[in-house]
């Protein structure tokens, strides 16, 4: 033990809250960049996962549906996202990010530079370890 007091579930939110908004303010000029507000940003990086219906991509954004559906006709229109009907349900569109998208999702991520130095800053085994408890608090899903 190293003597320090014990890091209490308050602290990690404040200091998570400050990461966060550092984090959100350097991609918020990076989209700007690019020309894209911040909620065109987050689609684009959204839809790097991989295709997403308009209703959870909204969802995921947590977003009107209405507004979702203007987000991805300005992305469109830019030829950023392609909307196509789903395989297992025509009803249904899918966004999906074309090569220009993922262009400027990586042109994004390249100009967060508040973000790009501090991790820079990270050995490899603390990146590592970075990852593995961002994983297990917001990634990994309890067993039901």
């Amino acid at each position: 033990m190293t003597g320090r007091p014990r890091v209490d579930t308050a602290q990690l939110m404040e200091l998570l809250s400050v990461s966060l908004g550092v984090y959100y303010g350097d991609f918020t000029v990076a989209a700007a960049s690019e020309n894209l507000t911040a909620s065109q940003g987050k689609a684009l990086t959204v839809l790097r996962r991989g295709p997403a219906a308009m209703n959870a991509l909204a969802e995921t954004l947590t977003c009107d549906a209405s507004n979702m559906t203007g987000i991805v006709d300005r992305l469109e229109k830019r030829g950023l996202v392609r909307r196509e009907p789903s395989a297992s349900d025509r009803r249904v569109k899918n966004v999906v990010l074309t090569a220009e998208g993922e262009s400027v999702t990586d042109a994004i991520r390249a100009k967060m530079r508040a973000t790009q130095d501090g991790l820079d800053r990270l050995s490899d085994q603390d990146r590592d370890s970075l990852y593995a408890l961002l994983e297990r608090v917001f990634v990994a899903q309890p067993a039901v």
